[in-house]
C-alpha cells in the first residue's frame, strides 16, 4: 500500500521535507516547483511510513486503498506524474527504496554566533505574513510584531478559502500556534496609512514585512459592467465568508441563472457555492446570512465563460474533479463553438482537454435551464461584450428575477451578451439577474511605499522594496497575485532570507522607538486595537456560536462585533 496527496495540497512541500526516501516531487529545489498545481508520491518509491501524511498540514495525504468517490482518481493522478521517468520498472531489483536523487544539502539560515535579536514588523497575517513570520521565529530569535487592518487575524485563509473546503482552511492552525508565541506581539486593526505611516512603522523596528496581498479585482471593461447585479468574485467570496467590510445582504439570488466571467478555482468556487445543497454548506463556516440566502435562492443554472479554449482553462485538475461528484449538480460542456468539442475529442493523456471528455454537451439557450435540476456549464471561446440591464418600466418576464408591481428592478441585470463562438462575430444574449467577474486579483498601494501601477506591485529585489533599506514584501503585492496557499512559504523563504543578509551586512537601518513605545503609539492611533487575548476571545465567541447551532465555529460578521467581543472577554477578565 502507498499514499496518494488528493485535491486538497497546499503545495507548501512540508511533506517533502519528511519524506525519508525522496519520493514527493517536485521539491523546492527543482524546476518544476511552483509551475505544478499539486505535489506527487511517487507508488514505486513510497515505503507506507505515513510520514507525510502526519505533517500534511491540508489532510490532503491518505492511503490509496483509504481513497473513495472521486478521490480514487488520485491514485493514477500521483502515478502519471512519474510516467517515462528513468526509474525501476516493476520488478526490477533496486539497491534500497530511494531511487530518486537528492539534491546537495542547503543551510539556508546559517548566522553568525553573535547575531543578536532583530525585532520585526509583519503587516499582514495572511499565509505570506505567517509564512515570514514563521521563518523568523522558527530559525532566528527574532521578536516579531503582527500587525493586521482587520481586528482579526487569518487574511486569505479566513476569508477567501471556500466553506467547503475545510481541510484546506487547516493550515490556520499551523499558522495560529505563533498567534501567541512569547516573541510575538499582536496588533489587529491597525491600518498602515490610516493609523500608522510606513515611516513610523520603520522608525520603532529593525525591518518591516509587508505582506498585504492583492484585495483588488480586474474590470471587465464592457458596457453594463456597473449595473448592480455585477459583482466581482472577489466580494461574492467576502460575502459567504463573512468578512467584515461586505455587505450581509448585498448579493441577489432571486434569478434562476448567474454568469461568471473567468474560468479559474476562483470561478469555479463561486459557481459551486452557488448551486451547491445548503443543509450540506451548513456543515461548513459558511456565513450565516449568505447559508439564510442559499436557502432561499432561486439559482439553478452558473454558465462559467472561459475567452480560450478547453486546454487553456485556468482552473486545475483537482477543482474541476470536484466539480464532477458535486451532489445534485450536473456537470456540462457549452458546445456551441465546434472548437470546444474537437479539442476535447483530440486531447492526448495528460492533456487538460482531456478531462472534459465523458461530460455531457448541450447549447446553451437564451432562456436558463428549464426543470428542477442544477447544473454548471463550462463555455469556451466566449466573452461577455455587454451587460444589459432592466429598466423601471421594463418586462415582468419572472426570469429576471424580481417583480414589483409590474416593474423591473432599475438597472438591474437583465442578460449578458457573450461572443458566440464559431471564429465569427456573432454575439447570443444569455438571460441572466447576476454576473461576477473572476478574471483575477489586483494589489493596492500602501502609502509610503513605491508602486508599480502596470503590475499592482511593489517593486523589489528578492523582496527587498526599491529605495527603502529595511522595508521587505512578501506574497502577492510582491510576485502578483500567482500560486496557492503553499507557494507563499518558498516566497517568504525567500525574502527573509533577504533581510537576514542585510542584518548580517549591517544594512538595516537602526530603529529610533522601541515595542513599547510603538505599543503606546498604536494605541494613541486606534484605541480599538486588538490583541491576541483578544483575538482568542474572539475565536471563542465563534466556536460558542457554532455550538449552539449545531455547526464548525460561526464567524463575527462585522467590524463592530468582533471589536466588541475582544473587548467584552478582556473586561470580563479583568473583572474577575
Amino acid at each position: 500500500m502507498t499514499y496518494a496527496i488528493t485535491q486538497t495540497c497546499c503545495n507548501d512541500a512540508t511533506c517533502v521535507a519528511v519524506c525519508p526516501v525522496n519520493c514527493i516531487h517536485p521539491t523546492p529545489e527543482e524546476r518544476a516547483f511552483g509551475s505544478t498545481e499539486m505535489l506527487h508520491i511517487d507508488p514505486r518509491a513510497c515505503i507506507d511510513c505515513g510520514a507525510c501524511a502526519d505533517a500534511c498540514p491540508v489532510d490532503a495525504i491518505f492511503p490509496v486503498d483509504a481513497l473513495t468517490g472521486g478521490q480514487r482518481a488520485y491514485t493514477e493522478i500521483n502515478a502519471a506524474y512519474y510516467a517515462g521517468d528513468d526509474r525501476p520498472a516493476a520488478g526490477d531489483e533496486v539497491e534500497g527504496p530511494n531511487f530518486h536523487v537528492w539534491g546537495e544539502p542547503v543551510f539556508e539560515r546559517s548566522l553568525p554566533s553573535d547575531f543578536g535579536p532583530l525585532r520585526v514588523a509583519v503587516v499582514g497575517t495572511g499565509p505570506a505574513g505567517m509564512y515570514a513570520a514563521q521563518d523568523l521565529l522558527l530559525h532566528t530569535a527574532a521578536e516579531v510584531t503582527l500587525i493586521d487592518r482587520l481586528p482579526v487575524a487569518g487574511g486569505l485563509v479566513r476569508y477567501g478559502v471556500a466553506p467547503d473546503h475545510p481541510a484546506t482552511k487547516k493550515v490556520g492552525d499551523t499558522f495560529s500556534r505563533f498567534h501567541s508565541h512569547p516573541r510575538v506581539r499582536m496588533h489587529l486593526g491597525i491600518e498602515v496609512g490610516r493609523d500608522v505611516t510606513a515611516e513610523e512603522l520603520s522608525a520603532h523596528h529593525d525591518a518591516v514585512v509587508y505582506a498585504v496581498g492583492a484585495s483588488a479585482d480586474k474590470r471587465l471593461g464592457v458596457p453594463g459592467e456597473e449595473s448592480p447585479g455585477c459583482l466581482s468574485a472577489t466580494a461574492f467570496v467576502a460575502w459567504y465568508n463573512a468578512h467584515p467590510e461586505a455587505v450581509a445582504q448585498g448579493v441577489d439570488l432571486t434569478a434562476e441563472r448567474v454568469v461568471v466571467v473567468g474560468n479559474g478555482n476562483v470561478a469555479l468556487d463561486v459557481a459551486r457555492i452557488l448551486v451547491a445543497d445548503p443543509e450540506a454548506l451548513a456543515a461548513t463556516d459558511i456565513a450565516a446570512h449568505a447559508l439564510e440566502a442559499l436557502r432561499t435562492s432561486r439559482v439553478r443554472e452558473v454558465v462559467v465563460l472561459g475567452r480560450r479554449g478547453p486546454g487553456d482553462a485556468a482552473y486545475t485538475r483537482s477543482e474541476l474533479l470536484a466539480l464532477k461528484h458535486l451532489p445534485g449538480v450536473e456537470l456540462v460542456v457549452d458546445d456551441h463553438d465546434p472548437r470546444t468539442g474537437a479539442a476535447i475529442d483530440a486531447a492526448g493523456p495528460g492533456d487538460r482537454a482531456g478531462d472534459l471528455r465523458g461530460l455531457a454537451r448541450v447549447r446553451t439557450d437564451a432562456e436558463p435551464l428549464a426543470g428542477t435540476g442544477r447544473r454548471i456549464v463550462l463555455r469556451f471561446h466566449s466573452e461577455a461584450v455587454e451587460v444589459l440591464s432592466g429598466d423601471a418600466t421594463g418586462s415582468t418576464d419572472s426570469t429576471d428575477g424580481v417583480e414589483t408591481g409590474g416593474r423591473v428592478r432599475s438597472g438591474r441585470v437583465r442578460s449578458v451578451r457573450v461572443t458566440d463562438g464559431g471564429g465569427g462575430d456573432g454575439t447570443a444574449d444569455l438571460r441572466a439577474g447576476l454576473l461576477l467577474r473572476a478574471i483575477g486579483y489586483r494589489g493596492l498601494q500602501v502609502p509610503g511605499l513605491p508602486f508599480d501601477e502596470a503590475r499592482g506591485t511593489v517593486p523589489h529585489e528578492g523582496g527587498r522594496i526599491a529605495g527603502m533599506p529595511g522595508s521587505y514584501v512578501v506574497g502577492w503585492i510582491k510576485r502578483g497575485p500567482s500560486g496557492g496557499i503553499g507557494a507563499n512559504r518558498t516566497c517568504a523563504a525567500e525574502t527573509v532570507g533577504t533581510l537576514l543578509a542585510d542584518a548580517v551586512a549591517g544594512a538595516l537601518p537602526a530603529p529610533k522607538g522601541d515595542a513599547k513605545a510603538f505599543r503606546r503609539l498604536a494605541r494613541q492611533r486606534n484605541r480599538r486595537v486588538v490583541d491576541a487575548r483578544g483575538l482568542a476571545a474572539i475565536e471563542r465567541a465563534e466556536r460558542e456560536r457554532g455550538q449552539a447551532t449545531g455547526r464548525p465555529p460561526v464567524k463575527l460578521a462585522t467590524v463592530e462585533e468582533l471589536v466588541a467581543t475582544a473587548r467584552s472577554r478582556r473586561l470580563l477578565r479583568l473583572a474577575r
